[in-house]
């Protein structure tokens, strides 16, 4: 065993010893599934099976329409749903591998993918997928994507939905203001700049500080210098000479061009400041579209791909691609495997990413009405799989990427924001940090 892996389990160790005892109590379901070390079993293909879903409170109500939709079809298979919210997912997780409790189906994102993976939680699908009604309909590039972050060229998430890096900005005020598009970097600059009125409580920009505040950090910071590839060799380009200035560049809007309260922004809070219409933009993801419209309507407001630069260029970070995992601990993997895969059918995926906005794995899903009808879905699909756009790969493959860019970086990031710190002794850090963990996973690959 490698120092990489000791490291990892020695921290999830000591999470397990002082939190395990509240998930039992709280997300254990009846269905006796167990930790990691469990080899689970097939079951009857009956009963009962606890799903947990990674992003709970957001989508809780299309889950339980989704999971009523099986049971009607399934009567004989009852569903436990819990919902966790998705900055304490993880850490739920890594817990009840060590001390028991994991779920037989659990909502896992590419990000946090190798993590569980490298513990051995979760069983490979890739026989099951190719046995399914499911061979042949899921995006191939979403297939190959969870692959890759798996770290072990095995399909241990059936993908469910892409989403995208996307500027929402409020026309209104563009138009009103005499403003273009913010199609380039150089336009939404002066954007936030011209929309700012600080006397007047009024902000071209809502930055985020809190938690996620890293991959959206990370998605302007790329964009803007334009480099190519997170890895030269085996050393990252984080801390690029060209990714520094750009970052220096993006710092510099907090509280100029930003509310000071930003520092702490997550994305509720983010969304929500966004949507009381003083701001002029914000930059998230397609996972808020459904929110700004029920705030705005769809005449106030667009979603465009992150901003090119001048020369037209599109370069824009990764984003995870979520999925559906079922746990090797299962006792009943013949019940939540059904569930794995009535959820990705054609209606119920399509029923989850209208809800949520986002891009569909199911290939039938992609080609529904909606999707042309929600524009921000549909011109990121067209910047994700049109070939124009170069894409930055993150390396959801590294078991501890998901501490790394969250845990470990944002309390660093914020510090940043602050002036506590510099652009560069961040990314400075961050690339030494990863440089470690990509030279400890190479060697764990030997």
């Amino acid at each position: 065993m490698t120092s990489f892996r000791q490291g990892r389990r020695r921290a999830v160790c000591a999470l397990a010893l002082t939190s395990v005892l509240v998930l039992t109590a709280t997300a254990c379901g009846d269905d006796g599934s167990g930790a990691a070390g469990d080899k689970g079993g097939e079951g009857s293909g009956k009963g009962e099976i606890t799903f947990w879903d990674n992003n709970g409170g957001v989508r809780t109500d299309v889950w339980k329409a989704i999971i009523a939709d099986f049971e009607k079809q399934n009567p004989e298979i009852k569903v436990n749903y819990v919902g966790i919210a998705s900055t304490e997912v993880q850490s739920k997780y890594d817990t009840a591998i060590q001390g028991g409790g994991l779920p037989d189906v659990g909502g896992v994102g590419a990000a946090m993918l190798a993590g569980i993976a490298v513990q051995n939680a979760l069983e490979p699908l890739d026989a099951r997928v190719d046995g399914s009604a499911l061979k042949g309909k899921l995006n191939a590039g979403m297939v190959e994507s969870v692959k890759s972050a798996g770290g072990k060229d095995k399909l241990f998430t059936v993908p469910t939905s892409a989403s995208n890096g996307v500027l929402y900005y409020r026309t209104d005020l563009f138009a009103a203001a005499g403003l273009p598009a913010p199609d380039t970097w150089s336009a939404f600059y002066a954007a936030a700049d011209k929309l700012t009125r600080k006397d007047a409580n009024k902000f071209g920009y809502t930055i985020r500080g809190g938690a996620g505040s890293i991959a959206q950090a990370l998605d302007a910071m790329y964009g803007q210098s334009g480099v190519t590839g997170f890895w030269d060799g085996d050393r990252t380009t984080v801390n690029d000479p060209r990714n520094v200035a750009a970052l220096e560049k993006y710092v510099g809007l907090f509280k100029n061009n930003t509310p000071a309260a930003d520092v702490n922004n997550d994305f509720t809070k983010m969304v929500a400041q966004w949507d009381s219409g003083e701001i002029g933009m914000v930059s998230h993801n397609l996972g808020s579209y459904k929110d700004h419209v029920k705030a705005l309507g769809t005449e106030k407001f667009r979603g465009v791909p992150n901003p090119t630069t001048d020369d037209g260029t599109r370069v824009q970070v990764s984003h995870p691609v979520d999925g559906l995992a079922l746990f090797s601990s299962s006792k009943n993997k013949s019940a939540a495997w059904k569930f794995i895969e009535f959820a990705a059918s054609h209606a119920s995926n399509s029923k989850w990413n209208e809800s949520a906005g986002a891009i569909p794995a199911n290939t039938e899903a992609a080609q529904d009405p909606w999707i042309q009808k929600a524009e921000p879905t549909k011109l990121a699909a067209e910047a994700l799989f049109s070939g124009k756009a170069t894409i930055v790969q993150l390396p959801y493959y590294l078991p501890d990427w998901n501490t790394i860019s969250k845990a470990d970086n944002e309390p660093a990031f914020q510090k940043v924001l602050l002036g506590k710190s510099t652009s560069k002794e961040f990314l400075d850090s961050l690339a030494e940090q990863l440089n470690t963990a990509q030279a400890e996973w190479k060697t764990q690959k030997k």
